[in-house]
């Protein structure tokens, strides 16, 4: 056999990963992968010893390898590139027939129109759109590169094409503004952005104010002025790359997220902060397996939508993705009847919508699992949806800064209510103020351990802004900005943000537990709790509240005092609104969350 061939013994037979034909790849590369798959698989008795009883191919060796890195059990290799070191691996098991005949990729748009990558596929699309970027883009290692795209199947293969090349993306909602997008540009010093048709004139009204921009790649069926057309260029690009040689600190993401004041801050994360660090959590919750069919509504702006990626891909699962050009009940309950979706996770305000649709009307073809995380998830939303459909909602609980931080994983016992137990590698602590470790029961800071050693997957810093960076610190740790408090047995159960709590009158009242008293009267559709200016006490509970259709004709004021003596009733009596606005809906963001912000800066006319 030559240098860049490999052959093993496998319990389906003899495995024979040919590496010298694959396009892209140098010698030294498929040296170095020829010696990582013999290293996964050599020695292999003990792994497979149970093969013959499983109805499909155990996960190589390698992953329970990246799994252990993913809890903090083994170190993180100087080198890593997740285009390389996972999918295509992948993409040669696959080839040799042992991974199920399962799409990497599966996009519909909901009028018949579908696309189905296999990780083989996806190799050769996305190595053709790293020679876009290198080669017409002109980007090189470290460049920053600005994704604002809608769910269409390029956003997948440009991430890719990223780490290929080494170049730092940066995804952006579409909903962003001129504004927005001109701040983005400049702060981050983006070389080259992806749009589409509708926010390209956006992009020409401030890009004169954008120095470093210097390339505009536009996905489009049609040509616009100044911009180069990424469907023809990806037409026309070879499809032998070789991959760039990353180590494992090396940027790969950047993400805006936004706090209590100022600008947003751009988040860094490295090649194996996200690369690596959702490998075990998308066994663990997600509970994704090589036949895996994931679906996640998130939009692609959202760190969700990496999360997605990562977690799928990295167990060989599929990610399947929905236009959705905007969110609907019934096209995603009827999307789960029609394709064979085994995992689904949205926010909990979708779930919020579908547990109002009668769901024993839909016949879910696969489902098995389902996720929610993002916001707090009203016990009230996931006992209806389980007594409908005979599923449990595991919520997790991370954020832009971070993997997944907590969760209720599969098969462990849930306390409704509760976001679950600190996922490893974090070490997960309520602290006050000062950094102080609190005992159970007391309310402080959700706080993750960063010294003496800082968990590889966390975001490197906030870039250009040491001293939010350092802000975000106390003593031993990271502080999320969210309020908890841990119960004896570990179990965490979420407050509000810190801007979220309301302080009334001394007491400090958090908004998901108001809002999850209101979720159990049949009134109440959705609400969203925040404080409002009072003379007296400073400020007070307001709850605005969307009423279900067979209450919208009661009389406001005594469904008013009804609710209020409800809450009082289900939670501690000082907890209760004291104001009350029906709406006919709430502010939310493109992914669904509920947005208090608005209606609390709303409240103190800011």
């Amino acid at each position: 056999m030559g240098a860049g061939t490999a052959a093993v013994w496998w319990p389906q037979g003899r495995l024979n990963l040919d590496f010298s034909t694959r396009p892209g790849l140098t010698n030294s590369m498929r040296l170095w992968l020829r010696g990582l798959v013999l290293q996964a698989l050599k020695s292999s008795q003990a792994f497979y010893g149970t093969y013959g009883q499983s109805t499909s191919p155990p996960v190589p060796k390698v992953m329970a390898t990246w799994e252990a890195i993913s809890l903090g059990k083994q170190s993180v290799p100087e080198y890593f590139n997740f285009a390389h070191d996972m999918l295509d691996l992948w993409s040669q098991l696959e080839k040799a027939g042992h991974r199920p005949p399962n799409p990497a990729f599966w996009w519909v748009n909901g009028t018949g129109a579908e696309v189905k990558w296999t990780f083989e596929e996806l190799g050769k699309q996305s190595r053709k759109a790293a020679n876009v970027l290198e080669g017409v883009c002109g980007l090189q290692p470290g460049d920053r590169m600005m994704l604002v795209l809608p769910r269409l199947p390029e956003w997948w293969l440009i991430i890719v094409a990223c780490m290929r090349t080494g170049v730092v993306m940066i995804p952006g909602i579409s909903q962003l503004t001129e504004k927005d997008l001109k701040y983005r540009l400049q702060a981050s010093r983006a070389k080259s952005i992806v749009t589409n048709d509708s926010l390209a004139p956006h992009v020409d009204a401030i890009s004169a104010d954008c120095p470093s921009l210097q390339t505009k790649l536009l996905v489009s069926d049609s040509k616009c002025p100044g911009w180069m057309n990424f469907r023809e260029l990806l037409q026309e690009a070879s499809s032998q790359h070789s991959c760039v040689r990353t180590k494992n600190q090396d940027p790969m993401a950047i993400y805006f997220t936004s706090g209590t004041t100022g600008a947003p801050k751009m988040a860094e994360h490295s090649q194996s902060s996200y690369g690596l660090g959702f490998m075990a959590s998308g066994r663990r919750w997600v509970a994704l397996t090589e036949s895996s069919v994931f679906w996640n509504t998130t939009d692609t702006g959202w760190v969700k939508a990496a999360w997605t990626l990562f977690s799928a891909w990295s167990n060989g699962a599929c990610v399947f993705v929905h236009e959705l050009p905007r969110v609907d009940a019934k096209t995603i309950l009827n999307t789960l009847c029609r394709f064979p979706i085994t995992t689904l996770c949205c926010v909990p305000t979708i779930f919020r919508l579908l547990v109002q649709e009668d769901l024993r009307r839909y016949k879910f073809q696969s489902l098995r699992h389902c996720l929610t995380g993002g916001e707090a998830l009203n016990p009230d939303v996931r006992d209806k949806w389980k007594s409908q459909t005979g599923l449990e909602l595991y919520e997790g609980y991370g954020q832009s800064e971070t993997v997944l931080i907590c969760a209720n994983i599969r098969g462990s016992t849930i306390k409704s209510g509760s976001m679950g137990k600190a996922c490893p590698p974090y070490d997960v602590q309520i602290v006050d103020d000062e950094g102080n470790v609190l005992p159970p029961g007391e309310e402080g800071n959700i706080a993750v351990r960063i010294r003496p050693t800082r968990p590889f997957c966390f975001f490197n810093c906030y870039l250009d802004s040491p001293e939010k960076t350092a802000a975000s610190e106390r003593g031993d740790f990271y502080i999320t900005g969210d309020r908890a408090h841990v119960d004896k047995d570990g179990y965490y159960w979420f407050i509000g943000r810190n801007d979220d709590v309301i302080n009334s009158s001394s007491y400090r009242i958090g908004p998901v537990e108001v809002e999850s008293a209101l979720a159990e009267h049949p009134a109440v559709v959705e609400s969203a709790v925040v404080s409002s200016p009072d003379p007296i006490r400073g400020e007070v509970v307001k709850a605005f509240i969307v009423l279900s259709p067979a209450y919208s004709s009661h009389d406001p004021e005594t469904l008013t005092k009804e609710l209020q003596e409800h809450v009082k009733r289900v939670t501690a009596p000082y907890k209760y609104p004291r104001k009350v606005a029906f709406v006919s809906e709430l502010p939310k963001t493109v992914s669904g969350k509920i947005q208090r912000s608005i209606l609390r800066n709303q409240e103190w006319g800011r």
